[in-house]
């Protein structure tokens, strides 16, 4: 079994699954920081090199950032430098329309002496909501953290073709976009890989699992409806809604359960391998927490679908009712219920402590 790899540009290599960090950021279940940052080395001497976070993930950057120094320290620099961390910037929804160009710049710094590293590998950037302020002017001080040598590439997330199109006309070089992307949510599908091809940008896919409902735990279990503590089971339940009834989504389980016994792998494997086979995906970001779900992490790379294992999946999908529209255009909405349970101002200034997660 090998790891399989992209180039978002020459000299940025990925693994093609990426171990994410919105599980260690606090509001999706317990968190053990000790135990999660140590079993980051067991990621890493696997393969899996990329790590993925953001500015507003609480403490999710120190912990890469101990990660790493931790690792240069036993084991040099050359074992540290294969950890390729993507980090974001999300300015609050609230500081949009007056946001300062030294502010960006504070927020790129803070990570940088979070994470530890003296350059970003990529910095994924978003704005909440594109009528507030003037995003291309504000994010303009990203090419001057580039040229610095403070951040080797630049992304996005949760944006749809339109907004990208704004900043590559206004010079950047986008590399990525990160989306949610998986078997219940197809909506990059519609216009984001001919559309990547053209603009050579790859896609990085979240929610390949979504939050765990797309694991072997949920088979053949009764609806458990809308009541959970863990917020990303939340996200990821009304993502099931749109796509169908419960019944449906089981059966979309009961048929990669069937094919992964056939492979003898988990379901979850055949989930994972099913996004990492779509066109223009770079990669797919699994929130494995710790080392015991790195087996089950690394199935994927050892499974090749068939075309019988692609219709049977198709004639599931064929039946469902969506998610339909723009990528994130239903959590965009911020009246709406996807959007609703969104948290918009994690940032403060970047001089305080990020709050909450």
């Amino acid at each position: 079994m090998t790891v399989e790899t992209a180039d978002l540009r020459p000299g940025h290599r990925i693994s093609r699954i990426i171990k994410g960090g919105w599980q260690l950021a606090g509001d999706h279940g317990e968190v053990r920081p000790a135990e999660a940052i140590a079993d980051m080395e067991a990621f890493l001497d696997a393969g899996i090199t990329t790590f993925d976070c953001a500015d507003i993930y609480k403490g999710v950057e120190e912990m890469i950032g101990t990660f790493i120094a931790d690792v240069r320290r036993r084991r040099g620099a050359e074992v540290a430098n294969r950890v390729v961390v993507h980090t974001k910037l999300v300015p609050d929804l609230g500081r949009l329309a007056d946001l300062r160009p030294d502010e960006v710049v504070a927020i790129i710094d803070r990570s940088l002496q979070r994470l530890q590293i003296e350059r970003i590998p990529l910095v994924q950037f978003f704005w909440w909501d594109m009528t507030l302020g003037n995003a291309v002017e504000a994010l303009e001080v990203l090419k001057d953290c580039q040229r610095q040598g403070k951040i080797a590439n630049l992304g996005t997330t949760n944006w749809d073709t339109p907004v990208m199109d704004r900043f590559i006309d206004a010079g950047f070089d986008v590399v990525s976009a990160q989306v949610q992307y998986s078997l219940l949510d197809r909506r990059p599908a519609a216009t984001m890989a001919a559309w990547g091809a053209r603009r050579n940008v790859q896609i990085l896919c979240y929610g390949t699992l979504a939050g765990g409902f797309l694991t072997d735990a949920w088979l053949g279990r009764p609806d458990p409806g809308f009541r959970f503590d863990n917020r990303s089971l939340v996200k990821y339940r009304l993502i099931i809604d749109e796509f169908g009834p419960w019944d449906l989504f089981q059966t979309l389980l009961e048929t990669l359960d069937t094919i992964g016994k056939r492979h003898g792998v988990a379901l979850s494997s055949v989930a994972t391998r099913w996004v990492l086979d779509q066109p223009q995906v770079a990669a797919a970001i699994v929130g494995a927490r710790y080392a015991r779900h790195l087996p089950k992490t690394l199935e994927a790379f050892r499974l090749a679908l068939d075309a019988d294992d692609h219709a049977a999946i198709a004639a599931v999908l064929a039946q469902a009712r969506g998610p339909g529209g723009p990528v994130y255009g239903l959590e965009g909405d911020r009246s709406g219920r996807h959007g609703r349970i969104m948290k918009y101002n994690l940032n403060t200034n970047p001089d305080d402590k990020v709050h909450g997660a």
